[in-house]
């Protein structure tokens, strides 16, 4: 079994890798002059069992680029069986035609993995669980709900609790973990007039007096993520937390975190926090690595992984 690391989310690996007692496969990975990227393999891996983790977080370009140099370098290499371990897979907000002539980027990133030469993908709370049927390799796709719900338990009292989607699509998540804490469940009405601009219109559910927690797969600028918090508290919400999966916090999304009435925003490592994230008061990441690296041990020993969440 082989671990190798890409460059967008190093301190993630490193903990996989800690997990799983197994030290990270030497690899260099470089950039010419003109930024393109050289990957060499330093270790044989002939015949093995390799895991790249490599998140296609921002820079999304690059790192995808990166995902894919490294599975061919692999491939070349003789690897056994090459699995992409993506904890954020990036362009899953292009899962289908939004309108006349507009690309769907979701399955094409997923044919350029296939192509690439990847035998199986292993990723995390997924935008649209349907991207496992763009590929057409054996796609895992973990949840991070079990995690959460665990560090809710130690922190809320879930006689006083509600789980809020901040929209109809999130349904789904928000009620799942409100199902493990024995939660109410609320949902909040917004209409999106155009795109990155969000008016939250109403709350669906009895929150006055409540302490509301947010759940959502991703927070990108924040902005819907903080109107629904300010409505929550409009509509008498005691106190307003949120638990996100991927914490991409795009442009000024961290200022806006700091200034709306969300007390605690709790995000997952699945994408490397930066310094900002790291020095906001009101935002705190929670690791996922013992779930994906238990994820990554149950593949090599050819294990259940959908066991892990019964």
């Amino acid at each position: 079994m082989k671990i190798i690391a890409g460059n967008s989310n190093l301190p993630l690996a490193e903990n996989i890798a800690e997990y799983l007692k197994t030290p990270l496969t030497k690899a260099s990975i470089k950039r010419f002059a003109d930024m393109e990227i050289f990957v060499e393999i330093l270790e044989n891996v002939r015949g093995e069992d390799c895991f790249i983790v490599q998140s296609t977080s921002s820079p999304c370009n690059d790192n995808l680029m990166e995902l894919l140099i490294t599975i061919d370098a692999l491939k070349r290499g003789s690897a056994r069986r090459i699995t992409a371990v993506m904890p954020y897979f990036g362009y899953a907000r292009q899962d289908r035609k939004t309108g006349g002539r507009t690309p769907i980027t979701a399955k094409l990133v997923a044919n350029l993995i296939t192509a690439a030469g990847a035998d199986r993908v292993l990723t995390m709370d997924l935008h649209a669980g349907q991207i496992q049927g763009f590929f057409d390799i054996p796609t895992d796709n973990l949840i991070a709900s079990p995690t959460m719900a665990g560090h809710m338990k130690e922190r809320f009292d879930s006689d006083n609790l509600v789980m809020v989607s901040p929209d109809v699509g999130g349904v789904v998540r928000a009620r799942s973990i409100a199902k493990r804490m024995s939660a109410d469940l609320a949902i909040i009405d917004k209409r999106r007039e155009k795109a990155g601009v969000s008016e939250v219109m109403n709350v669906i559910g009895n929150v006055e007096g409540k302490e509301c927690v947010l759940i959502d797969d991703m927070v990108d600028s924040a902005g819907t993520l903080c109107n629904a918090a300010q409505a929550l508290r409009d509509s008498g919400a005691k106190s307003v937390h949120a638990y996100i999966v991927h914490g991409i916090f795009s442009g000024g999304a961290v200022a806006k975190v700091m200034d709306s009435p969300i007390e605690n925003l709790v995000i997952t490592d699945s994408i490397a926090a930066t310094e900002a994230v790291k020095n906001c008061e009101n935002i705190e990441q929670i690791s996922v690595s013992h779930v994906i690296g238990e994820a990554m041990l149950r593949i090599a020993e050819e294990r259940s992984v959908s066991a892990l969440f019964k």
